[in-house]
């Protein structure tokens, strides 16, 4: 007779086993040495933007940092990461043209994850620091696992690298909801094993938001300058049949763009990747020329055009008049080109770039007959965040949280823009993998022709 199969451990009793209890005291301890970790790189990004795009200009004696300065300093980063690409174990993390990836990193390739993001992020180019902070937080939590017990079972390895992850992200964005939901949806977490691993990513990424509002109170320094707010927007207390309308087609313009976007930085990727010494800080050169041209043209700031734009969609959303629809035509362009080029070379997040694009596209949409910016705005950032990372959810409590200071009226329309987004995005993407394996299937002559002549 064939033994019974063994019944795999009641996640129930695990919960209220003191092991568990254990863990969670573990996962608390690599949520607070992750957060200090996520402050100290987010504030060396800070600086390093400082010290090389302000302090060092003035020290030479420019009262404003001259146009010419941003092409070396953009070469220089695309050494530096292909550096980090090449020489470093990991190749400096995932490829941000493949959308958000958090799959686990090995203590050993975060070094390369740091200097690679140092490089593409803290010189100015369009990527974001979400997928560095999740890959750090995952290898310190691997590594803890590690040096706790040498041969600690895979399982608590993965559960301490997910607290880390949430631990980082709960940090950079202030919640530990965006992190949790954003975490869960991107790997795919569910069934009766969740808790396992929600519980002690909860209380990790709890830890991290806690660290957020701590240190700024503790150090003096202003955490909104590394990490995300909520936009200040217009009340919006309800909206009328006309808004749903605009949500619908600025959600499809939107998901078509993002796409178009992506197919640059994959098509950009499959040519870097060849000889990346070379070809990286040609990409950084052309991406400092269009931000260059777009400052020449608008007179508005290189700034806009470069970095990640985690710290600047709040004053962009902040003073829309500000802004004319032709410049924000171009900075939809100029940053959007640059963005995919970032994404195709260098390493680092792609969920702030789309997130500011996704602001911006959405002051465009307010200058339409009776849409207001503030439910422009929230649609256009939930409508770029799921094109980018296909996650609905997440795109849903990003969006509604980013905004939620203006009443909940935009919250609808904003789970109607992300659903029209996605929608769209799939077929996109089937689309294109059908052509794609259309092309790749051998072309089977007609019988006529295969038939030997007698």
């Amino acid at each position: 007779m064939a033994e019974a199969a063994v019944s795999p451990p009641d996640p129930a009793a695990t919960l209220r086993s003191k092991r568990f209890l254990a863990l969670l005291v573990l996962a608390s301890l690599v949520g607070v040495v992750v957060s200090i970790v996520a402050w100290a790189f987010l504030e060396l990004l800070h600086y390093i933007q400082e010290w090389v795009f302000t302090d060092i200009p003035r020290d030479v004696g420019y009262d404003s940092t001259p146009l010419w300065w941003y092409p070396p300093v953009l070469a220089v980063a695309g050494l530096v990461a292909a550096f980090a690409i090449v020489r470093l174990p990991g190749r400096g993390g995932h490829v941000p043209a493949g959308g958000l990836n958090t799959g686990p990193t090995q203590p050993i390739e975060v070094p390369g994850v740091i200097l690679a993001a140092l490089a593409s992020i803290g010189l100015g180019l369009v990527v974001g620091p979400e997928a560095p902070l999740i890959a750090i937080g995952g290898g310190l939590g691997i590594f803890a696992a590690r040096q706790l017990q040498k041969a600690a079972p895979e399982e608590v390895g993965a559960l301490l690298a997910a607290a880390g992850a949430f631990s980082a992200l709960g940090f950079l964005f202030g919640s530990p909801i965006i992190a949790a939901v954003i975490l869960i949806e991107a790997t795919g977490l569910g069934g009766p094993r969740l808790p396992l691993v929600l519980v002690p990513g909860l209380l990790a990424s709890g830890i991290g938001s806690l660290t957020w509002i701590g240190l700024g109170s503790l150090t003096g320094l202003i955490t909104g300058d590394i990490s995300l707010s909520s936009l200040e927007l217009p009340a919006f207390p309800q909206p009328d049949v006309s808004d749903f309308g605009w949500t619908i087609l600025l959600a499809a313009v939107v998901a078509f763009a993002t796409f178009a976007i992506f197919r640059l930085a994959r098509e950009t990727h499959g040519v870097a990747v060849r000889k990346p010494f070379l070809l990286l800080p040609v990409v950084g050169v052309a991406v400092s020329g269009l931000a260059i041209g777009f400052s020449e043209a608008t007179d508005k700031s290189v700034s806009d055009v470069l970095f990640s734009g985690q710290d600047a969609v709040g004053a962009l959303v902040a003073d829309p008049g500000a802004w004319s629809l032709g410049a924000l035509a171009l900075l939809v362009a100029c940053k959007g080109i640059a963005y995919g080029l970032s994404l195709g070379s260098f390493r680092g997040g792609p969920v702030f770039p789309a997130l500011f694009l996704g602001a911006a596209a959405g002051l465009i949409a307010a200058k339409l007959p009776g849409f207001s910016v503030t439910p422009a705005v929230a649609v256009g950032i939930g409508a770029a965040v799921v094109s980018v990372l296909r996650l609905p959810l997440s795109a849903v409590v990003l969006a509604v949280l980013l905004t939620s200071g203006s009443g909940p009226g935009a919250g609808p329309l904003v789970i109607v823009g992300v659903v029209v987004a996605y929608l769209i995005t799939l077929a996109l993407s089937a689309r294109q993998q059908s052509q794609a394996a259309e092309g790749e299937r051998p072309v089977t002559p007609p019988a006529s022709a295969a038939r030997a002549p007698r």
